[in-house]
């Protein structure tokens, strides 16, 4: 878990902040906006658009050529962002996102980065033993599978396409983007059909 932000590091952002708006540089709407967009991010957009892959081939295809221009697409502003690449999942091949230097996180898709991905812990044991920190998860990959261990960074973010579950044939977007949590969109677990569909 983070420490709270200190009064004189509050106080010196309300400085700057201050300068630059009394320079032009932005303005009190700007920045009203950028904070309510921040807020409402979620992973529920990632969800969505992992969804809207599994759905059509040409969106998926544009998803993972450029994550951001298909963030935009959908509505989500990525305006000084880092750009957003997209891991694909395949039979063989699972990816596992970490930020080793501290917590940098595709915000404007998958909203605040839970503090389990800010901790020393997981930063430094998804390098070391992604099978171990995977298994303390739950989550079971099929044998002979292959984890790849990818490092977002302040110049470039990442989220994860899981593959699809079995059993979904012909489930709408809306149904199949609740399958995808934002531990799915990291890496950390698999989307997991709910029991009762998965019972039938």
């Amino acid at each position: 878990m983070s420490a709270p932000a200190r009064a004189e590091s509050i106080a010196r952002l309300e400085k700057l902040l201050a300068a630059l708006i009394a320079k032009g540089v932005v303005t009190e709407a700007e920045l009203a906006e950028r904070q309510a967009s921040t807020d409402r991010a979620s992973p529920e957009i990632g969800a969505r658009m992992v969804a809207r892959a599994w759905l059509d081939p040409a969106w998926r295809a544009k998803l993972l050529a450029n994550g951001a221009e298909a963030a935009e697409a959908m509505g989500v502003s990525m305006a000084g962002a880092p750009p957003l690449g997209v891991l694909e999942d395949k039979p063989g091949l699972h990816h596992l996102v970490v930020c080793t230097p501290c917590s940098c996180y595709p915000r404007a898709v998958l909203g605040y980065p839970p503090s389990w991905y800010k901790s020393f812990e997981y930063r430094s044991r998804a390098i070391r033993d992604p099978r171990g920190v995977l298994a303390e998860w739950g989550t079971s990959l099929p044998p002979g599978t292959k984890i790849r261990v990818v490092d977002s960074t302040a110049d470039y973010r990442w989220m994860v396409l899981p593959m699809r579950p079995e059993g979904t044939e012909g489930w709408s977007e809306d149904q199949l983007a609740a399958l995808v949590t934002r531990d799915a969109l990291v890496g950390v677990a698999l989307p997991v059909l709910p029991m009762a569909a998965a019972a039938e």
